[in-house]
């Protein structure tokens, strides 16, 4: 279960399963020189009935999580958070957001595990390596963190709550 077409772009959190034998790091901060911010882009709802420009998030923090297919309102379940169509986050026809945030951070994995599993080409140092990799947003629309897809939760949400208390101390 790669991430091509079966990924989701979401504002959730999640873990899943493991990468593989490689070096990887629960979070990373994002490069100081980062251009451009999220606002430059937008993304479909997930019926596709609406454009939503991420301008729209202007002066709040945004979590960016790539989803497994799976993960969608049906059955009962009512998400409190916006999902979008089902894209590419890797590859040729990745999602230009995408693009965006990976190259805005380092990797928090070295290797890619086996590539004989792997759906998407070419292959890059700063993909995704697998569903549920995170990437925090500042209110200025520009990425500050990037979490492994195995971070744990209540390590995800605490280095946000410390970053918004580092952000108000400024």
């Amino acid at each position: 279960m790669g991430c091509r077409a079966a990924c989701v772009l979401a504002v959730l959190l999640a873990g899943l399963v493991p990468l593989g034998q490689g070096q990887e790091r629960e979070k990373v901060k994002c490069y100081d020189s980062v251009r451009g911010t999220i606002y430059d882009y937008g993304a479909l709802t997930i019926d596709g009935d609406e454009y939503i420009p991420f301008r729209k998030y202007e002066g709040k923090m945004v979590l960016f999580v790539n989803v497994a297919t799976y993960v969608r309102p049906g059955g009962g379940f009512v998400p409190n958070f916006q999902l979008f169509q089902k894209g590419d986050v890797n590859g040729a026809k990745e999602q230009k957001v995408y693009s965006f945030l990976k190259n805005s951070c380092p990797p928090v994995a070295e290797e890619f595990g086996n590539p004989k599993n792997l759906f998407w080409e070419p292959l890059r140092n700063h993909d995704i390596k697998w569903n549920f990799e995170k990437f925090l947003v500042g209110t200025d629309g520009v990425p500050v963190m990037r979490w492994y897809h195995r971070a744990n939760i209540a390590t995800v949400k605490n280095d946000i709550i410390a970053y918004m208390r580092q952000q108000r101390g400024q």
